[in-house]
């Protein structure tokens, strides 16, 4: 039985003579770079081992482009960045065992800022697989198990022809929204086996689109329509589904004011006269919240660091537009629309009527200068300053990645990233390391642009190996290590809960003639120097290093 919906795709004379004689010397390793390229990928991640040789000696034979990073984790940091400027996969190559845990921490991250990842691990011989203790290199009980919590879903080829639909499946995964890592493995036998199999040629794994329900984005817009005090909080879904034109237009048509979480910065202009910028970590910004009667959360799920630390209490009714579901109504009760951001947007804008509000840019201009005047009474002019170096020295368009150090904490509620998708940090889990090696897959997608890095002297030893990597593909990243001796931000949080310090002093390298050792220019800045310095670094070609030698400190928080 046939029906008019069913597609019968007829291969070509030319398909069909490519089936009938198919390379010879062809593996396993083959079909997974093959399939790679089918589905669209032209740059992959990755570290060789030796059961997963197999498919690095298929990238000899391929088309597409490989960077290989030092540390498996660093690898899993560059794919995220890369999946997060795209918004399109970045295939990730790792060993067996030791390989393959070493990117979980990556793979954290990348599920946290929904960075859509594909991991593909070898494994032992399929003989070894299901458990038994047989000794092979690498061996685990269930390797599977200890990516399961992490990443969106997993996926197993035991046979050579399982590989492109196994490949095909997770792409599709990472791909839906909300976007997130995804993890493959495929045993060394399997990889290195001699196939007959025709070359995979294009394949399909078009994500659905996640569709809001009208009736809720109905009740949404008639909520907002008849507000007297909305307010938006935009949060990184904005940015991953490339909304930040139709959120502009919704908060201009119903005249509310918007607030970019941390994730989310760059959805709205920093100095629109409704923008509240990000001052998340603010109780005037809280308070204003709070009061709102109708507000809007886009793209977030209003977590720790989006809710003041959960101290934020909303009074009005809540709307939660969210692509993962496990968000909606998590933290907060209100209508929640499982939807991608920007079509659940477009709905909005479909239906919402203009809502005239002459008071709102007078309100908005009320609570920055609240919060101006509370972070100027702390006397933090230092870190402030280095700040607006690091603004001056920026181009608009490049990118920024930022690690866990107190600079970039003031970064996610104080600096101007200017344009979407161009600030990224490793807040959504927390991990050191994050921006180097991040930075370093961001100018894999562009090497005419420059990439900044951002890390303090802690987080980039867990990065220094990667400064061959830079010096390798010569790539432009400029990395600013802010150097204070230790573990900054530790070192506050003890002093303030315990009265001292413990285990937060570090003993580092001349981060400069490090540098210099593998061949990338370096220089020790001032503070009253670095914007000269920074920008001269960045718009040199290849890898630079600044040094800031400077003891920064977070100004006082709201929530406590």
């Amino acid at each position: 039985m046939t029906h008019d919906h069913d597609v019968v795709l007829k291969p070509t004379p030319q398909q069909t003579e490519a089936a009938l004689n198919p390379p010879a010397g062809r593996n396993g390793g083959d079909l997974v770079i093959e399939t790679l390229a089918g589905l669209g990928a032209t740059t992959v991640f990755g570290l060789p081992g030796q059961h997963a040789l197999g498919m690095f000696d298929a990238l000899r034979r391929s088309s597409l482009s490989y960077v290989g990073l030092r540390v498996e984790n660093n690898a899993g940091f560059a794919a995220d960045a890369y999946g997060r400027i795209t918004g399109q996969v970045a295939p990730l190559l790792l060993s067996t065992g030791p390989g393959a845990l070493m990117s979980l921490a990556a793979l954290q991250e990348a599920a946290a800022a929904s960075a859509p990842v594909l991991a593909i691990g070898s494994q032992v011989p399929a003989a070894g697989l299901g458990g038994g203790r047989h000794g092979y290199l690498h061996e685990l009980r269930d390797q599977q198990a200890s990516f399961r919590d992490v990443v969106k879903s997993v996926h197993t080829a035991r046979t050579a022809s399982q590989i492109p639909s196994a490949i095909a499946a997770a792409w599709r995964s990472a791909l839906t929204a909300p976007h997130g890592p995804v993890w493959v493995e495929i045993p060394q036998d399997v990889l290195l086996a001699e196939t007959v199999l025709p070359v995979v040629t294009a394949m399909d794994a078009t994500p659905d689109d996640l569709v809001p329900r009208p009736e809720l984005t109905a009740l949404a817009a008639h909520l907002l329509a008849g507000a007297k005090r909305p307010a938006i909080i935009a949060g990184g879904g904005v940015v991953r589904s490339d909304a930040s034109g139709k959120l502009l237009a919704l908060a201009e048509r119903v005249n509310a004011p918007v607030v970019t979480t941390f994730g989310g910065k760059g959805a709205f202009p920093w100095e629109h006269p409704l923008s509240l910028q990000s001052w998340l970590e603010d109780r005037h910004t809280t308070d204003f919240l709070e009061d709102a009667d109708v507000l809007l959360v886009v793209g977030s799920g209003l977590g720790e660091l989006s809710s003041n630390y959960h101290t934020f209490a909303p009074r009005g009714r809540v709307v939660q537009i969210e692509a993962d579901a496990g968000k909606l109504e998590s933290n907060h009760p209100g209508i929640g629309i499982h939807a991608d951001a920007r079509t659940a947007l477009a709905a909005l804008l479909e239906t919402v009527p203009e809502r005239p509000d002459p008071t709102a840019p007078q309100r908005v201009r009320e609570v920055l200068a609240q919060v101006r005047e509370r972070i100027d009474g702390q006397g933090r002019t230092l870190e402030q300053q280095v700040l607006a170096s690091v603004r001056e020295a920026l181009p608009d368009a490049s990118p920024s990645f930022w690690d866990m150090t107190i600079l970039a904490y003031w970064a996610w509620s104080a600096f101007d990233a200017r344009r979407p998708n161009t600030m990224h940090s490793a807040q959504g889990a927390g991990g050191l390391g994050y921006a180097f090696p991040a930075a370093l897959g961001a100018a894999s997608v562009d090497p005419s642009r420059p990439v900044l890095a951002v890390s303090g002297d802690g987080g980039a030893m867990y990065s220094i190996a990667e400064l061959a990597t830079a010096r390798q593909y010569d790539l432009p990243v400029t990395w600013l290590i802010v150097d204070d001796g230790g573990y900054g931000i530790l070192r506050e949080y003890m002093t303030d809960a315990f009265g001292e310090a413990t285990a937060t002093e570090l003993a580092r390298p001349d981060f400069v003639a490090l540098a210099e050792s593998f061949g990338v220019p370096a220089v020790r800045t001032t503070p009253e120097d670095l914007a000269a310095d920074l920008s001269r670094a960045l718009s040199t070609p290849g890898p630079s290093l600044v040094l800031l030698p400077a003891v920064l400190h977070m100004f006082a928080p709201t929530h406590a």
